[in-house]
């Protein structure tokens, strides 16, 4: 089995490049590291490439980005998909930092690219705008959020830390409750997209930097139930959702099957379960009727 174990970078196409730019380093605060006519490469603080923006004709994501073991065998990891019927191909120097990938695409059509080695790119100068640490996750509406993380299962050595209902899945390569997320809806897009800040003071700054922006807040601050983040949601420049958070759930210990616990836990131990819809969040407002 391919066993991912971190999300990297999202690539966006975009119909206005420079207001895309102009958002992610003002307002997010991520760094330019490089741009030319169709295309612009963004990273963190810390020097972590983070969203690659391309040129489009509608604003979506179209791929998602994955480290894998530094030991690796390209080789296999192609062999491993081929046994799975997919296609794969090879790439080199794609992105900044990132010297060659294995690329292919999943069953909802997003392309996946896989990679062993990465450097640190940008001036890792301090930011003007939220200046997140990471991207910490993606999630996708999808028509059946079963069968595609089955998929993430099976061929990326995703595991599931929770369900919200029936509808709403979460997945983890690693210690982070989740990486990845999928919402059932009636055709596959990107739900949102998640960078994480490093405390509840850094959530508190950011909404007043959105507010001096006249960016209004979707939804929160709130505490989620699955995951336990805390968490604020805003609109970008094409109306794509994103979210700040920090203090999401690590699970520290899978053979104990607990998550590292917290004060906020309502189960002790807190393990992977279905949650109901009434259950979330633990504290804050509910979402907009429009969110799920």
């Amino acid at each position: 089995m391919i066993q991912v174990r971190k999300i990297g970078y999202a690539t966006f196409e975009t119909p206005d490049l420079e207001k895309a730019v102009a958002y992610y380093t003002q307002v997010n605060g991520l760094t330019l590291v490089s741009q030319d006519k169709g295309r612009a490469f963004l990273a963190t603080r810390t020097g972590l490439l983070s969203v690659q923006i391309e040129h489009g004709q509608r604003a979506h994501c179209t791929r998602l980005s994955f480290e894998v073991a530094p030991d690796a065998d390209f080789a296999a990891i192609r062999k491993e998909l081929a046994a799975e019927g997919i296609n794969s191909e090879e790439r080199q120097d794609p992105s900044p930092g990132i010297p060659r990938v294995i690329s292919f695409t999943d069953p909802k059509g997003t392309t996946i690219e896989l990679y062993t080695q990465w450097s640190y790119v940008g001036k890792r100068a301090d930011s003007i705008g939220i200046g997140p640490l990471k991207l910490g996750h993606v999630a996708f509406l999808v028509p059946d959020p079963d069968a595609i993380a089955k998929f993430y299962e099976r061929v990326l050595g995703f595991r599931v830390s929770d369900w919200l209902e029936d509808f709403f899945v979460f997945m983890r390569c690693n210690p982070d409750h989740h990486s990845v997320n999928f919402l059932r809806g009636d055709r596959v897009r990107m739900h949102h997209i998640a960078f994480e800040l490093k405390d509840v003071s850094h959530i508190a700054n950011s909404c007043d930097l959105l507010a001096r922006e006249k960016i209004p807040l979707i939804w929160g601050p709130l505490r989620f139930g699955p995951g336990h983040n805390i968490a604020v949601f805003h609109r970008d420049h094409d109306g794509q959702l994103i979210e700040l958070f920090t203090d999401l759930d690590q699970m520290k210990d899978e053979a104990l099957g607990y998550f590292d616990p917290r004060p906020w836990h309502r189960d002790k131990p807190q393990r992977p379960k279905t949650w109901q819809l009434k259950d979330d969040p633990i504290w804050g407002p509910p979402p907009p009727k429009d969110f799920l």
